[in-house]
């Protein structure tokens, strides 16, 4: 899209009470210092925007006269479309036009922001604005229009094994979202390797306290076997035993019994053998007849005879089992007891031992284990410092594929877009140099080359072609013709204000 400045009318502009500028391929404007050429640019963008060339705030105000209004029209020329837009100050107000039609400020903003973006226009129409910008926003403006590497492109320009890893990644997630997530996982797994060093140290330090196990596992089995066994036999023979003596003492315990019934037998037989017969009834105290009588003697001599035969089976049955008994032995089982503790005290030691086998057994499960888990966390962790390393590979190659691309752009200048920092990483940077020099290093008329190129670039990329002013165009002898309007202001000693339309 070409924009053209056709007529330009001021009216109490500045040190112009009434100016009116035709502008051709070409306009010049001379004359002598404070003559109003630079006033004549700077009316464009106050018109446009309500600022000078800069961007910064301007004052029409006349300045050697006084006057109610001040005035700006301009006819230009967007595409096939032709517009007369209009800014005025009367009396603090501002005023604004469209096509002589009185418009309001957002109606007007509008239509300006329509035809063109501010920031372009300003740096399309004026070479040294692009260089008051922030870097970061001359980087920007420069790159909206410079589409960055596809990703197939920067993979194919990587080591292959990278790639690959990048290749198959981004089907998934942005290269953004791949590094937040690998910077996430690096950051647990660096935790999650030192947790598993240590460990696996830990475990191998335990394990080699085991290391003077001299005695084959084997061989303590077979001794503390033999130890079991007879710690066994001398149980069994305890059992036995314990068996034979509990034998002992029931019968023993038996022939006691006895032998306290047999006493307690003793003592009632003079009792029952002194029984007096009564004749007289133990109820009712009457006399007894013989024959009553003879029956009490025979009731009390069943009584003596059942008596004596009890008496006499107790003591026989005593007797038989004190024949039973002193053919019996009782055996003191404490020093059996004491061999059998020495025994198995003699065992501790063996089944420490083969308990000391079972921990290495399990210690070594564990370390192998442990070093398994250890190798598998490095693997983890080194894969995701190949992808994080990858990806900063591909950052460094999209930089500097962008940035011959960019490069690509311009003829005189180097562009600077990006700067490698200590640790690898491409940190985001801007700044033009020519002939080795940065931007703020040259001369007047290097610096207004350099505008040049800068803007003919913008305007190519944008596909907008907006006039040009040149200030101080006497400090360079030549220069490439820019695109688009020229308008040159040159200082000529001694001369009033002029203003040529020239043709191209």
């Amino acid at each position: 899209m070409r924009l053209i400045f056709n007529t330009l009318t001021m009216q109490n502009f500045k040190s112009h009470q009434d100016l009116t500028v035709n502008f051709g391929e070409v306009t010049k404007i001379t004359g002598d210092n404070a003559k109003g050429k630079s006033t004549i640019p700077e009316t464009l963008p106050w018109l446009l925007y309500g600022t000078d060339a800069f961007g910064s705030k301007l004052d029409p105000s006349p300045i050697t006269y006084e006057a109610e209004e001040t005035k700006v029209s301009l006819l230009l020329t967007v595409g096939e479309k032709t517009v007369l837009l209009g800014r005025g100050v009367k009396k603090g107000k501002v005023n604004y036009y469209v096509n002589d039609v009185p418009s309001k400020a957002k109606e007007f903003k509008d239509v300006v922001d329509q035809l063109f973006d501010k920031e372009i226009f300003l740096s399309l129409f004026n070479p040294n604005y692009f260089f008051t910008l922030h870097w970061e926003k001359q980087r920007a403006l420069l790159l909206q229009y410079v589409t960055a590497p596809a990703n197939k492109e920067v993979i194919r320009h990587l080591p292959e094994e990278q790639g690959k890893y990048l290749g198959t990644l981004l089907k998934k997630h942005s290269l953004t979202d791949i590094e937040k997530i690998h910077r996430e996982s690096k950051t647990s797994l660096d935790k999650k390797y030192i947790a598993a060093q240590s460990r696996t140290k830990t475990l191998k330090e335990q394990l080699e306290q085991f290391n003077d196990m001299n005695v084959p596992l084997e061989s303590l089995k077979v001794e503390i076997s033999q130890i079991d066994k007879q710690v066994r036999e001398k149980e069994a023979l305890l059992d036995s035993i314990w068996e034979k003596n509990q034998a002992y003492n029931s019968l023993q315990s038996k022939i006691r019994g006895l032998q306290d019934q047999i006493e307690m037998s003793k003592e009632r037989w003079p009792y029952l053998k002194n029984e007096v017969i009564e004749n007289t009834c133990k109820t009712c105290k009457r006399l007894l007849d013989e024959e009553s009588v003879q029956a009490v003697k025979e009731e009390k001599q069943v009584r003596m005879d059942v008596y004596q035969v009890n008496h006499k089976k107790m003591i026989t049955e005593r007797d038989g089992l004190r024949l039973q008994l002193a053919e019996m032995e009782f055996n003191d089982v404490a020093e059996l007891r004491e061999e059998i503790r020495k025994l198995d005290e003699s065992g501790q030691p063996l089944r420490a031992a083969i308990q000391n086998y079972s921990q290495i057994t399990r210690l070594t499960e564990q370390v192998q284990q442990a070093a398994a888990d250890e190798k598998d966390t490095l693997i983890s962790l080194n894969e995701s410092i190949f992808i994080l390393d990858s990806i900063k590979a591909f950052k460094a190659k999209e930089a500097e594929l962008q940035a011959e691309k960019v490069q690509g752009l311009f003829e005189t200048l180097s562009i600077r877009l990006f700067e490698t920092q200590k640790n690898g990483e491409m940190k985001n940077k801007f700044e033009i140099e020519k002939n080795g020099k940065p931007y703020r290093m040259l001369s007047l008329s290097e610096g207004i080359r350099a505008g040049l190129e800068v803007r003919d670039v913008l305007s190519q990329q944008s596909n907008l072609i907006v006039p040009v002013f040149v200030d101080n165009a006497e400090s360079i002898t030549s220069f490439k013709q820019p695109v688009g309007q020229l308008i040159l202001s040159r200082v000529v000693a001694g001369q009033e204000l002029k203003i040529e339309e020239v043709d191209a």
